[in-house]
This record gives structure tokens, sequence and C-alpha cells, in this order.
């Protein structure tokens, strides 16, 4: 069944064809307890049609361990999004309502390869010395949220130490348990830095000088 209709169909197809670099969609499936990795998976390969800069790959979550380990995904449906080299951009969750605007903003990114972040920003991204790893949790129906997420991804594309994850929290209920999210967009650093509502760049990268001085860890 095809998940978007003609309209949507058209309308990702003329925004693609702003793409200049290849970018290819890798999907990690599995076949027990995943309620949207079908769909997921049927998601990627109508929007990779949309394009020739798309490309897609599908991987087993249980029987491509290795692929698991080298995209260093930790649950599915998972999407890596990679381009001229991954930037550890990913999306946990199918990508649909707001968040299809996620993947969207993501691939252009990582064609580009340009974060279009604020000088201070870069200026503190290019400061790092330890792995910074950002998870921003997200609803489908949540209009706030694509702004929070295309910080996130910014910065991944500005830092090789910013991982950058979008999480569709209904999907993984024991991490909204675990980050205690009670309502989105929630921006996660390092399990020390939470951040709520889509906060503008400035005051994100205030928190995210916070987090430096706590000498970070990899979540």
């Amino acid at each position: 069944m095809q998940l978007l209709n003609d309209q949507i169909r058209n309308d990702v197809r003329v925004m693609l064809a702003e793409i200049k670099n290849p970018v290819k969609l890798t999907i990690f499936t599995r076949s027990d307890d995943c309620e949207y990795c079908a769909d997921t998976r049927e998601l990627m390969e109508e929007v990779a049609a949309l394009s020739d800069q798309l490309t897609l790959d599908v991987f087993d979550f249980e029987r491509d361990p290795d692929m698991v380990r080298t995209f260093g995904v930790d649950k599915a449906p998972a999407v890596a999004i990679t381009g001229a080299k991954d930037y550890g951009i990913r999306l946990y969750g199918i990508p649909s309502g707001y968040e299809f605007g996620g993947l969207l903003e993501a691939i252009k990114l990582v064609s580009d390869g340009r974060s279009e972040l604020a000088d201070g920003s870069k200026k503190m991204l290019a400061g790092l010395d330890e792995p910074v790893h950002v998870q921003v949790f997200t609803t489908p129906s949540c209009p706030y949220c694509p702004r929070a997420v295309l910080l996130a991804f910014q910065m991944a594309i500005e830092s090789d130490l910013v991982t950058a994850d979008m999480v569709e929290v209904m999907e993984f209920p024991d991490l909204a348990a675990r980050y205690q999210v009670m309502g989105v967009p929630r921006t996660v650093m390092n399990e020390t830095v939470q951040i709520e509502g889509a906060v503008p760049e400035p005051m994100l990268m205030e928190e995210f000088a916070k987090l430096s001085l706590k000498a970070p860890q990899r979540g």
C-alpha cells in the first residue's frame, strides 16, 4: 500500500530536486516486536524512488550484527542518513506527520554537508574534545519538533564528535520513561542536559556550554 499520496510525492520530488550530492538511506528493521518496521521500510523505499540522488540499503537488526555495530544503532526501526561521510545522523521510529519534515531536512543537510549554524556555534563545537550524543524526542503531531531536530542535526554536521538522533517517543516508551518525557520536543545531551521545547539556536548553545563544562561522555 502506498503511504505517500500523489500530492505529497510530487511535493517531495520537487524538494529533493534541490539536492546536489548523493545521499544513502540505510534502514534497520526487525521481524519481531516492531510494529512500524515494515511501514518504515515502505516509506523509505517510496522516498528513495523520488530522487536519483538517493540510494537505499536495508538490514535486519538481528541478522546483520556487523552492520548494526558499524552504524551504531541500538533499536529498530532505525534510519541512518549518510552522504560524503557518516555524520552520525539517525532517525528512530517511522518519521510520520511533522517528523517527515525532519527526514527531508536531514537528507538536504547531509547532501549539502554544511550546517549553516552561526559562527559562535561553530566555534563552540570546534572546541569539543569529547563525544556528545544528542537525542531529540518527538511525536508526529508536534509542529515545533522539526526545528529542534534540525538544530541537533546541524550540530552533527558541524562536528565529528556529535551524533544526533530523532526518536519517535511513542514507539519507544521505555526511553520516554527513562528521560521523563512529558512533552515534546525534549532534547537530551549526554544524559545530563535536558531541554524542553524548540529553543532557538543561541539558547541551545548556552545549554551546550553547560554540558561542555561537565566533561561529557557518550550516552
